[in-house]
């Protein structure tokens, strides 16, 4: 068990230049081009996260809601990831900038959600996640978590926050087009239509 910081271990991917396959390799965390920022965002494999101090952290904390919620392990597990991710996509709508809502997140989304899995785990004495169907706490959950050491799970997520963002601003949009006034000259047409019929 290290006790690397999670956040130690991204400052460093960041600063290890640009070879970003070699820093894959080597420090066990992926990455996504950020195209809109021209940034790297780095995250951690779910694998790796389990090496970190906040994963401990993480697991310690979320065992504790486990304990004080009503219902069985997978059950409140199952409720609070449902519920961190829905906070969060209403979040990123109402951010500002998606793009650097998602940098902001996505590896604290990520890295709570499997922290949820594995408490559960614990919760129920089980082991830990290493392979095979994924845990029945995401049976509802809309992402593989797991697949490919997170990745599909990390650029899934990322799209979704960007669309969240881009369907509120079209919302907005097609709000306000619809509080428009409507001129005299409309109204006298839409009348004229409506007398003809």
């Amino acid at each position: 068990m290290s006790t690397a910081s999670l956040a130690d271990l991204l400052a460093q991917a960041d600063a290890d230049g640009h070879d970003h396959s070699a820093t894959e390799k080597a420090t066990g965390l992926l990455h996504i081009h950020n195209h809109a920022t021209g940034s790297i965002i780095w995250f951690p494999m779910w694998k790796k996260f389990r090496e970190t101090a906040d994963w401990t952290a993480a697991v310690g904390s979320i065992s504790a809601e486990l304990e004080a919620a009503p219902a069985p392990a997978d059950q409140a597990g199952a409720a609070l990831v449902a519920s961190d991710l829905e906070a969060l996509l209403e979040q990123a709508a109402r951010s500002g900038d998606a793009n650097v809502f998602v940098q902001e997140n996505l590896a604290r989304h990520l890295t709570r959600t499997w922290a949820v899995g594995d408490a559960v785990a614990q919760a129920n004495g089980k082991d830990l996640f290493v392979a095979g169907p994924t845990p029945s706490v995401f049976a509802g959950y809309p992402y593989d978590v797991y697949a490919q050491d997170g990745g599909v799970f990390a650029t899934t997520l990322w799209n979704d926050i960007i669309d969240a963002r881009r369907n509120r601003a079209l919302a907005e949009e097609a709000a306000r087009k619809a509080l428009k006034p409507v001129s005299r000259k409309a109204m006298k047409n839409a009348a004229r239509k409506a007398a003809r019929r």
